[in-house]
């Protein structure tokens, strides 16, 4: 089934893609064009899913998506509980209903924490993984680029 898009607007994910394995249930936002989401693993962990505008472009996003359970002492702790990529397909749904709401989205950027033991590398494993997972699943009409530990998407026909 193709979709048709208003001139201006460019679909986020490829027009083929599929999720390897369900999300979670997303609770979003409220008010419509909310910046905050939110869902829970099976496990009991509350993440929330933020969209944060850059300071030199309205249409750039860095998202953040931290957990929120209090049982860990910062929001970047260590909570590989076997639910990564269910966690991440959540993510990728997640950023799919934030830009239905916000179409003319330019870029979109993240950024994975070291796991202990791996700082000194110049990119870490989690960003890596973002990284190849947008590479998989984004629409030809965005390209995707590896800055040190960034993964920034960006859409190839809006000025950036």
């Amino acid at each position: 089934m193709k979709s048709h898009h208003p001139p201006g607007e460019h679909p986020l994910l490829r027009t083929d893609y599929k999720p390897e394995i369900p999300h979670y249930p997303v609770e979003v936002p409220k008010i419509k064009s909310g910046e905050a989401y939110y869902f829970e693993t099976t496990s009991g962990l509350r993440y929330e899913v933020l969209f944060a505008r850059k300071r030199d472009n309205y249409l750039k996003h860095i998202v953040n998506f931290s957990v929120l359970s209090e049982e860990f002492e910062d929001e970047y702790s260590e909570t590989n509980r076997g639910e990564q990529y269910r966690v991440i397909a959540t993510v990728v749904e997640i950023i799919r209903l934030f830009h239905a709401q916000h179409p003319y989205s330019a870029s979109y950027e993240f950024c994975g924490e070291f796991k202990s033991g791996n700082e000194g590398r110049y990119t870490s494993i989690r960003t890596m993984l973002y990284f190849r997972k947008a590479e998989k699943i984004l629409h030809p009409s965005w390209e995707v680029q590896k800055k040190g530990n960034r993964v920034i998407a960006s859409c190839k026909n809006r000025p950036q």
